[in-house]
């Protein structure tokens, strides 16, 4: 089986240069922004032609390619604007991915700031079911584990489980993203994720790997990534976690700062697969 191995890679110069910069590097799969990760502003779906990447990926064999949602969503807030102006990108990024035959789109869910998970997971759950009710059949909601800096939901195992749980009726269309960093700032150690993710019956909706190491030390809450095995996980540790077989069928997706601090770059990539070895 080939391992999926990618990254995320700016989409500047439009889709198939994104994945041709991706092959370059030795990658297989893809993720990127569907516009400005800084702005809600994007431009029209029906202005977009994305033929030309469909045709690539079919003559290439490349994929999966997932989106990241933009990092100013919290579907948490106690701001109605702000909810519904993250409601409404997510809506364009999932039909945007169906639109490129995607594996799907990765959210960060947002941030109850300190007030507790219980008070906010019931309106996380119904902005979900009315994302999910406005877009496509054959787009998927990724869920990413967090840091937990912050009061950031999704933080641990069983958050993660309750919030699938309750959307139980969109089985087929949510599952969950691995950050292998954000994992570590919480306090989990690495060799021990397959136990959690077994307690909480997680398998099955496991999407994709978030594979960056930790600039900031175990249970620092700190997002803040670092190159692979350069970081405070470290090599042994990545290693470790590569060669299990259990996580073999996931793609990986490098979100690191690259040897030029320039974002991922083929060097990160080598590592990886001489780590697999």
């Amino acid at each position: 089986m080939t391992r999926c191995i990618g990254a995320h890679l700016s989409m500047a110069g439009g889709l198939v240069s994104a994945a041709k910069n991706m092959q370059e590097m030795g990658g297989n799969a893809l993720q990127i922004f569907s516009g400005s990760p800084r702005s809600w502003a994007r431009k029209p779906l029906s202005q977009v032609d994305f033929s030309p990447f469909l045709k690539f990926c079919k003559e290439q064999d490349f994929g999966p390619t997932f989106i990241h949602a933009l990092y100013l969503v919290n579907l948490a807030s106690e701001k109605p604007e702000l909810v519904q102006n993250s409601i409404n990108s997510i809506i364009y990024d999932l039909k945007f991915s169906a639109a490129i035959a995607g594996a799907g789109v990765v959210v960060h869910l947002g941030s109850h700031l300190g007030k507790g998970f219980a008070s906010a997971k019931q309106q996380v759950v119904d902005s979900v079911i009315e994302i999910l009710k406005n877009t496509p059949e054959n787009s998927t909601f990724i869920i990413e584990n967090s840091a937990g800096q912050n009061g950031k939901i999704a933080s641990n195992f069983a958050e993660i489980r309750e919030i699938l749980d309750e959307l139980s009726q969109y089985k087929q269309r949510v599952g969950w993203c691995f950050d292998t960093c954000h994992a570590f700032a919480n306090g989990y150690k690495l060799d021990s994720i397959d136990e959690e993710i077994d307690k909480y019956s997680l398998w099955d909706s496991l999407k994709v790997i978030h594979l960056n190491d930790s600039r900031d030390v175990f249970a620092s809450g700190r997002d803040r990534h670092e190159n692979i095995g350069e970081g405070a996980i470290g090599k042994q540790n990545m290693k470790r976690f590569l060669l299990d077989q259990r996580y073999a069928k996931y793609p990986l997706i490098l979100e690191v700062p690259g040897f030029d601090n320039e974002g991922p770059d083929k060097k990160n990539i080598d590592i990886v697969k001489e780590m697999m070895q």
